[in-house]
């Protein structure tokens, strides 16, 4: 410190809340180290906010206060920060082990999760639909779902596209629901359900346009008016996840039914049982009717009418 210019007014003390300030400005808080965790998370945040469109490297890098640069020491590109985000969301969830008597059951719960975790942040169906479940990660889910339509008894090429089939219904149903939430955020809708806002009001409209149609042009439409638009995402989704459980199941093959025990001794043997056996003509009797009596002894009936009669 150098000495003041002789002549100079010496500096007054500094005031109390000065010297707080100073005070403050030493305890600046500890900068957190970035990480590929940190990165993921900052990108969710501008992805729920922007959406899919709006999320660069750029706006990642200005949610975490860092330059863009730094984002490169973590993810190697937007694409495999996409990526990232999507194996995210199977974080803490394990596939059920395949029981051949639950499977659909098993089904029901794996894509009813599958859209609740694309559901949680804006556009995930759009990253969802753009990457395919192939890496490390991913593979064990992947094998674990494949378990459970071949331990079904699936034929194995129904298996192969069935996996593919039902994550395809699951990621365009959610795509749908975030278009009419991005829609109903456009029209000021801030209060709707996050699955389909103000959904119940249109689907009262469309219902009672339906249900004015000309009969004669349309009958269908207006039979079905009532039941072609619901208000619940969730009922669709179950209903048209049934339609492909239901069609998967159709591709079972038939419950085995073996021959009847006699019939596979028969087919053995190729003799019959005795009791099943057409029983032997006996010798002729006194009572017998002499050849063209014209009638059979006790019944009057004529020949060849009686129940065990033949030809020769």
């Amino acid at each position: 410190m150098t000495d003041a210019a002789p002549g100079t007014p010496a500096s007054p003390p500094p005031s109390p809340w000065e010297r707080e300030r100073s005070v403050r400005s030493r305890i600046a808080p500890a900068r957190v180290p970035l990480s590929r965790e940190r990165v993921v998370e900052a990108a969710f945040t501008v992805l729920d906010r922007q959406g899919l469109d709006g999320l660069s490297m750029r706006q990642v890098a200005a949610e975490l206060g860092v330059t863009v640069s730094a984002l490169y020491a973590h993810v190697s590109s937007k694409d495999d920060l996409l990526e990232l985000m999507y194996t995210r969301l199977f974080d803490g969830y394990t596939m059920p082990a395949p029981d051949p008597e639950r499977w659909q059951e098993q089904l029901r719960d794996f894509a009813r999760s599958a859209r609740q975790r694309l559901l949680a942040h804006r556009d995930m169906a759009r990253i969802s639909m753009g990457h395919v479940p192939f890496t490390a990660e991913l593979l064990p889910h992947v094998e674990a779902l494949l378990a459970i339509f071949r331990t079904a008894g699936l034929p194995d090429r129904i298996a192969a596209e069935a996996g593919d089939l039902i994550s395809t219904y699951i990621d365009g149903f959610v795509l749908e629901e975030g278009m009419w939430q991005d829609r109903a955020a456009e029209q000021g809708g801030g209060t709707a359900s996050p699955a389909r806002p103000d959904w119940g009001e249109m689907a009262d409209e469309m219902q009672s346009y339906f249900a004015s149609l000309p009969e004669q042009d349309f009958p269908h439409l207006r039979a079905l008016s009532g039941l072609m638009v619901t208000d619940s995402s969730d009922e669709r989704f179950d209903i048209g996840l049934e339609i492909i459980l239901r069609g998967l199941a159709s591709y079972l093959p038939a419950p085995a039914t073996g021959p009847a025990p006699e019939a596979g001794r028969i087919a053995r043997s190729g003799v019959a049982p005795e009791a099943d056996r057409a029983p032997r003509p006996e010798a002729p009797t006194e009572s017998d009717p002499t050849p063209g009596s014209g009638t059979t002894p006790d019944t009057g009936m004529p020949p060849g009418a009686g129940p065990t009669s033949g030809t020769a």
